[in-house]
């Protein structure tokens, strides 16, 4: 996929790719059914490819995490599955944590990405070196993005940008090599 100049050079000084959830690594939909013990049990569908784009930046030393409203053990699990450093749940107030991040990181703001589809997102994406809406975003998001994904959250809109910071950052070909892809 070929991406613009300005977000491979934001993308280029990325340490650490921050997301929310749902809508983002979800498609927004959350689904509820009875658990054994007659309560009701939240669960909701990831990605298989934005998971593996998540583990290869992961093997690229680029770190992940989630900073999500709602609370849920699917989320913590994924989290687990693609070796993410940080889950917080319950925040609708994102930036108190953004600022913790950073903080325990020892990184900048301009070494951040952060992916959202909703108004709570936006203030993130103003203050991170590069913000990302995906293409199923509020149309107020995508105008506060540096870059907008042509993949919709919870189908390819995180693999998408798993794949510009590796091509950003010059480890796109190996993957590719690894997996024997022509080009």
């Amino acid at each position: 996929m070929q991406f613009p100049a300005d977000a491979l050079s934001r993308a280029a000084k990325v340490k650490l790719l921050l997301m929310d959830v749902d809508g983002v690594l979800t498609d927004g939909k959350l689904y509820n059914f009875p658990g054994p013990d007659g309560v009701m049990v939240e669960t909701k569908a990831f990605s298989a490819q934005d998971g593996i784009g998540l583990r290869w930046l992961a093997w690229n030393g680029i770190r992940t995490g989630v900073i999500s409203g709602r609370v849920s053990p699917a989320t913590v699990e994924r989290a687990t599955q693609v070796e993410m450093a940080y889950v917080y749940q319950g925040h609708v107030e994102k930036i108190p944590i953004l600022e913790e991040i950073l903080a325990k990181e020892g990184i900048a703001a301009e070494q951040v990405c952060y992916v959202g589809d909703d108004l709570t997102d936006a203030v993130l994406m103003n203050r991170v070196g590069l913000g990302v809406a995906v293409a199923n975003a509020r149309d107020e998001v995508k105008r506060a993005a540096h870059y907008v994904t042509q993949g919709v959250g919870g189908e390819s809109g995180v693999r998408e940008v798993c794949e510009l910071l590796l091509q950003a950052q010059g480890h796109w070909e190996a993957i590719l090599d690894k997996y024997e892809i022509p080009r």
